[in-house]
């Protein structure tokens, strides 16, 4: 498999300054993908009740929204040294204080887990814009956006293992200090590591429109309609994932719930790999709505289920379209932002699909309980449906906001 997507990813990172710098990516995203989780389980190991460790994780994530545009905006008009230094430090700083210096039941906690959210480092929206930037070819570029996408994956289920392999040896608060300590250490690494020039974004000018906006980048009709299509998939997701254990539950045992849900990824980074080689043939507009058919499609499955391996295999499946969606998603993020906002694009991006899928999560557990998780599956599947149409019926505005990624000299 010489021309297989092993090989492409093989390819990609092997380039002369990409290495370094997608190593120091990944380091630094480990945090991302499990703060919320080990907050609770280090408010629990304190003493503190659920009520108060859902406090600490809600105010965590309100930080993250809040800070993180602004963040990114600060990373698009200062450039990544400094951004990625001061949170590089800051941000294991405040977990570190939340952890050792406050404990449930008080202020101070909440105000660390809010501040810690803020602080958190852009590596998402500072790698993914690098790689609109890097000397790349344009086959080059759409497998690293499939490669971030992948990596999301692994990252989701990953981290947390990691999180629990930490708490073996030692507590819940010493595992979260070191993941916040590595973390701010890939952030340093991101900063420092050396690119070539021409890659970091031009210096924004104080008084122009873009980054200066409240809005930023989703003044951009296109933008903002990519964002709406985001948000509108996401909120399946989030409906699923209620469904699913509640499925598991009513089917068989609980403790299976982790294996039948992991069969979703799994059936994502394998949809990846089986048809990823393909995607960067069409034209991103157009494999876009596609590929959004293709995951709504896929989550009708589900309803179907019958049972535990039923779902298993229908997740599996029906989830072989999701990581090219997001691969797709992060192309036309680079082609229709402005070229000197696009960490705050990415950014906006990403918390409209977190948005998205915290909106799915309220709403299942709302009608868990009126119409079952088949009835949630079912629900899922037409918001899908609906994203689709949305995606198809947008496909013109974003191919007439597409512009070339930020050219860099080889």
């Amino acid at each position: 498999m010489t021309n297989g997507l092993p090989h492409r990813f093989r390819t990609l990172l092997t380039q002369r300054r990409v290495g370094a710098v997608a190593w120091w990516s990944i380091v630094s995203r480990l945090p991302v993908y499990l703060m919320s989780l080990a907050m609770v389980l280090v408010v629990r190991e304190q003493g503190g009740s659920y009520a108060q460790a859902g406090l600490v994780a809600a105010l965590y994530t309100a930080g993250m929204a809040v800070g993180g545009p602004l963040i990114a905006r600060r990373l698009d008009r200062s450039g990544r040294r400094t951004v990625l230094a001061t949170t590089g430090v800051l941000h294991p700083s405040m977990v570190a204080v939340l952890v050792w210096a406050t404990r449930p039941g008080g202020w101070a906690q909440p105000v660390a887990a809010a501040l810690a959210g803020v602080a958190l480092p852009p590596a998402n929206a500072c790698m993914r814009s690098l790689w609109a930037r890097l000397p790349l070819k344009e086959q080059d570029r759409d497998t690293a956006y499939l490669w971030e996408a992948l990596l999301t994956e692994v990252l989701v289920i990953g981290a947390p293992l990691a999180l629990a392999g930490l708490m073996l040896s030692g507590s819940a608060g010493l595992a979260l200090t070191t993941v916040a300590v590595v973390g701010g250490a890939g952030a340093l690494g991101l900063a420092f590591v050396h690119l070539p020039a021409g890659t970091e974004p031009e210096q924004a000018d104080a008084g122009a429109d873009g980054p200066r906006r409240l809005l930023g980048p989703l003044r951009d009709s296109a933008m903002l309609a990519l964002t709406g299509i985001m948000a509108t998939c996401a909120v399946p997701i989030g409906l699923m994932t209620l469904a699913v254990p509640a499925f598991v539950a009513a089917h068989g045992s609980p403790g299976s719930t982790g294996a039948v849900y992991a069969c979703w990824g799994v059936g994502s980074a394998l949809g990846a790999l089986w048809l990823g080689r393909s995607q960067s043939q069409v034209a991103p507009h157009v494999r876009f709505p596609r590929l959004v058919l293709a995951y709504a499609l896929g989550t009708g499955l589900a309803p179907a289920a019958t049972s535990e391996p039923v779902l298993a295999l229908a997740l599996a499946v029906g989830g072989a379209p999701i990581a090219l969606v997001s691969a797709s998603e992060l192309t036309l993020v680079s082609t229709v932002a402005d070229s000197r906002s696009l960490a705050e694009a990415f950014t906006w991006a990403s918390l409209a699909t977190v948005l998205g899928d915290a909106m799915g999560q309220q709403a299942g557990g709302l009608l868990m309980d009126r119409i079952g998780p088949r009835g949630v599956f079912a629900t899922a599947f037409v918001l899908a449906l609906a994203g689709a149409g949305l995606a198809f019926a947008c496909r013109g505005l974003l191919s007439r906001g597409a512009t070339a990624p930020a050219e860099c000299p080889a």
